[in-house]
């Protein structure tokens, strides 16, 4: 009971974290890799978001402050993001990018930008 209670929680944990597609079989443990890891980093994560061309251009953005995840603005390219906190990751509100992307989307207002 206790080993199933542990293997059910190293398999919500790791797919929480999106290393694995599903949480219903332990093997998939096994084919966790470091490139696993590397791909819930936030600049890979704003390459598949589209925030961002190019993972340099993206680790710019972050070492520069000009992204947040949730609240909080991460300075730090190596931060991971887990599969719960995909679809907060956003520009900073005064970030000059955001300006440039709501200008191009024309959804920029002007009250939203003071």
């Amino acid at each position: 009971m206790k080993s199933e209670v542990v293997k059910m929680s190293l398999l919500c944990c790791r797919f929480i974290m999106g290393l694995i597609p599903t949480k219903w079989d332990l093997s998939l443990c096994d084919n966790i890799t470091a490139s696993s890891f590397c791909q819930r980093r936030l600049p890979v994560i704003m390459v598949k978001n589209k925030m961002s061309e190019r993972i340099s251009m993206a680790t710019k953005f972050i070492e520069q402050g000009h992204v947040r995840v949730g609240a909080e603005v991460v300075k730090d390219p190596a931060f991971l993001v887990s599969r719960n906190m995909e679809d907060f990751v956003t520009w900073v509100n005064s970030s000059a990018i955001r300006k440039h992307v709501m200008e191009y989307n024309e959804m920029r207002d002007d009250f939203d930008m003071l």
